[in-house]
């Protein structure tokens, strides 16, 4: 039998969470026998992320107890952005105080004043982590529409274009159609953005859609074939695919749908907001809890390193005062 880590327990998890097909079918691409997966999915609805570890006893932890003014700092960053998950408000506490704080942790200490909701299966495809995963930016492209209700104007539909690697999103573009025209214009946009209109053709990113009428179309492929970009078609009903810029169009739809828009030009405000604060400062999982700004602006590394030092100098004070505590 297989041991899975807390991390890979962690991104099956997922998988199964967003997976546009049953759990059963998922659980069988995945390899997971369906008894181990919802005994992981208990430990992890009962103790947070903590309850995927395989622990070992050990008594003497005094040393790491958490201060009780560091436990408040937590509620109160909690109370302030309260659409993030105990996970990023961990990190967040990180980056902001220089203090470090551990996804378990946050998840008991906010668990205890009833600010942690149970997870919930929803319906969406999951990231391609586990097959072929890009090296780095602009090595591949996703793009797809989803659509928008404004009151006295009907349907709008919004394409998008985000970097594979990093999650970044480089154009998108609010349209009252769903053409190949629209697709073409979104990547234009994108290829201004970054630059790549002007570089040689080995270092144009391959493009990744779906088989939408607009994506099949002749008139994107040869706008493709004149930019020497390579086109890449998803699975149909495969839930390794393209699911980074599903799982995108998701997040920012439970919160921009949260209001009536009754004018684009309002709906477009909205969008604008939510782009700015996913590349930015929405802290991802998958990218090892950064921003895909950070990911795509080279930054990981850095931030990564200043992290690490937080942990230490945390541990080591932490360990002080609680020695210090136990010899009054």
């Amino acid at each position: 039998m297989i041991r899975r880590n807390e991390a890979e327990k962690s991104e099956i998890i997922h998988l199964v969470e967003h997976s546009a097909l049953p759990v059963k079918r998922t659980l069988e691409e995945l390899q997971v026998p369906r008894s181990t997966f919802y005994r992981w999915y208990q430990q992890y609805q009962e103790e947070g992320p903590e309850g995927l570890i395989d622990h070992r006893p050990n008594p003497r932890q005094f040393w790491n107890r958490i201060p009780p003014e560091v436990k408040r700092q937590v509620v109160e960053l909690a109370l302030e952005h309260p659409d993030r998950s105990p996970r990023q408000i961990a990190w967040l506490f990180t980056d902001a105080k220089g203090y470090f704080i551990s996804e378990s942790s946050t998840y008991r200490i906010l668990k205890g004043f009833d600010l942690v909701e149970s997870p919930a299966f929803r319906a969406l495809s999951a990231a391609d982590r586990f097959q072929r995963p890009t090296k780095h930016v602009h090595e591949l492209w996703q793009t797809d529409f989803t659509y928008f209700k404004i009151q006295g104007w009907g349907w709008y539909y919004l394409s998008s274009v985000l970097d594979d690697f990093s999650r970044y999103i480089l154009a998108w573009k609010l349209t009252p159609t769903m053409a190949a025209t629209d697709v073409q214009e979104t990547l234009l946009m994108a290829l201004a953005k970054t630059g790549l209109d002007q570089v040689l053709v080995e270092h144009r990113p391959r493009l990744l859609s779906d088989n939408g009428s607009c994506y099949i179309s002749k008139e994107l492929q040869l706008f493709l074939e004149r930019r020497h970009i390579e086109h890449t078609h998803s699975a149909p009903y495969h839930p390794m695919t393209q699911g980074k810029i599903e799982r995108y169009h998701r997040s920012m739809k439970n919160v921009v749908n949260l209001q009536n828009y009754f004018l684009p030009g309002t709906l477009e405000t909205e969008i604008t907001n939510f782009v700015e604060y996913y590349n930015n400062q929405r802290y991802h999982e998958s990218l090892h809890n950064l921003t895909p700004a950070d990911v795509y602006f080279g930054r990981a590394q850095e931030v990564l390193n200043r992290r690490d030092e937080i942990k230490k100098k945390t541990l080591r004070q932490r360990r002080l005062q609680n020695l210090q505590t136990a010899a009054a």
